[in-house]
């Protein structure tokens, strides 16, 4: 049985790249003149969430959205949410129709193909490089300017150990919002580790579900009160996981 269940995950594993590159050659020469100018953007956007339902469904997971608030059309945010997974990049797109660009880290471009179109479509990080930080908010505020909302995964990465709930956040993603006034959107996806997490021999199809929180407004909240931003995002995604864990465990008892 054991054994059956390691073959199950190889080839569920190499299935989620092979789809990942197959709707991006079906899309390839649409994707590319998206690309060409900036003022295609929303156009690409609408292909990245035509990608993303692809992984999303050709693996076996569907979604389930609770919106405390929703999204106003044509308007910019800051969206924050916890980071377990690399199918939250795929689940933040299918989850939202306004466009926005992530920003994340340098070494996804690595990435063949998907590594293409992300190095040129998302604001890119080196974590280790002081210079590079500072050159995304530049970036980000090229794209704030021209009415796309910002994507930032807090926790700055994927904690290695997977017993954490919920690290630390990192301030880039609340003084990017203080600065323009962006309305925080926080996010919580409590199912995305268990369903696809980086430990390769895990995971199955299932429910994903999406709390979409109150929105935070920065418009009135100054330079100095971005740590108490911080920790109230922080605070209404750690509580959430809590919640849904909790309901979970009386689920299966």
């Amino acid at each position: 049985m054991k054994a059956i269940k390691i073959i199950f995950w190889v080839l569920w594993r190499v299935w989620f790249y092979v789809l990942m590159a197959l709707p991006i050659l079906v899309m390839f020469p649409f994707l590319v003149l998206s690309i060409v100018s900036e003022r295609g953007y929303p156009y690409f956007f609408k292909m990245a969430r035509i990608w993303a339902k692809c992984i999303l469904f050709g693996m076996g997971f569907y979604y389930k959205i609770d919106e405390d608030q929703a999204l106003i059309p044509h308007k910019s945010y800051m969206l924050v949410a916890n980071h377990t997974s690399m199918t939250d990049i795929m689940l933040m797109l299918a989850i939202t129709k306004n466009p926005f660009v992530f920003v994340g880290k340098k070494e996804l471009s690595k990435i063949p193909l998907f590594g293409f179109f992300y190095k040129r479509t998302c604001i890119l990080v080196d974590r280790n490089s002081s210079k590079s930080r500072l050159e995304v908010f530049d970036r980000a505020q090229k794209r704030i300017q021209q009415g796309l909302s910002i994507c930032i995964f807090p926790e700055g990465g994927v904690p290695d150990d997977e017993s954490i709930v919920l690290d630390a956040f990192k301030d880039g993603a609340f003084r990017l919002a203080v600065d323009h006034g962006l309305p925080i959107v926080p996010i919580t996806l409590p199912d995305n580790k268990k369903r696809f997490s980086f430990t390769f021999l895990s995971g199955s199809p299932g429910l994903m579900r999406v709390k979409i929180h109150h929105h935070v407004p920065t418009t009135a909240v100054d330079g100095v009160d971005r740590k108490e931003i911080r920790d109230q995002v922080r605070s209404t995604i750690y509580h959430q996981l809590l919640l849904f864990a909790a309901g979970s465990s009386k689920t299966h008892n």
